[in-house]
């Protein structure tokens, strides 16, 4: 069968939207969407909603912008976490990973990419002044650069590190136990926490 040709219109557009989907082709979304035919309308509409509510109500926390429920993120207001110890990262993903590994104890900065002049992106559409005022604030001891090890990551890493030079916070970056190229979300987690257990003086990785 030629899944092109279907045999309603309520198919197509429901197979054209999932096929917009990152990974998915148009084989594997016409598969998802009949297996969404075979479910109770109750539980379609379950899931269909929590797709609204999430895109309808999901904020980004005022202190490190991690995706969160409420205004302040639940790692965020913690009071067992670290409030000293911050770890940069790229994304979401990328925190859930570090804290898979159960080895880092203190808060985020999600910068919400990476600095990529092909891809448009620059310095000034990252979150990388508010780390640099939470710096400033005088109530961090180290920030762990913790972005992937990518030219685009090592890049970011060395400008946030020249706008965080001059203040009194310690800058650190992973051991080099995760690869060069390596993006932080693939790294397994033994080897991330390792990495985030033995971590090195940034200037000393430059020399190096």
């Amino acid at each position: 069968m030629h899944i092109d040709r279907f045999p309603s219109r309520l198919l197509e557009n429901a197979v054209n939207e999932f096929a917009k989907l990152p990974g998915i082709g148009r084989k594997s979304a016409l598969r998802l969407v009949l297996h969404l035919l075979k479910q109770d309308v109750q539980d379609v509409e379950i899931f269909g909603n929590s797709l609204i509510q999430l895109r309808s109500e999901i904020k980004h926390c005022k202190i490190c912008h991690n995706i969160s429920d409420t205004d302040i993120c639940g790692i965020c207001s913690n009071p067992s976490r670290n409030p000293s110890l911050i770890c940069v990262v790229e994304n979401i993903k990328d925190v859930m990973s570090v804290e898979n590994t159960h080895q880092f104890n203190g808060l985020y900065h999600v910068l919400g990419g990476i600095i990529s002049p092909m891809d448009g992106i620059g310095p000034s559409d990252l979150e990388i002044e508010s780390l640099v005022k939470r710096a400033e604030a005088g109530d961090i001891d180290e920030v762990i650069l913790a972005l992937s090890t990518t030219m685009e990551g090592d890049t970011t890493n060395f400008f946030i590190f020249k706008k965080l030079k001059n203040t009194n916070v310690k800058i650190s970056t992973l051991a080099r136990g995760v690869s060069i190229g390596d993006e932080l979300e693939y790294t397994d987690e033994v080897t991330l926490g390792r990495s985030i257990v033995n971590r090195m003086n940034f200037e000393d990785s430059i020399i190096r």
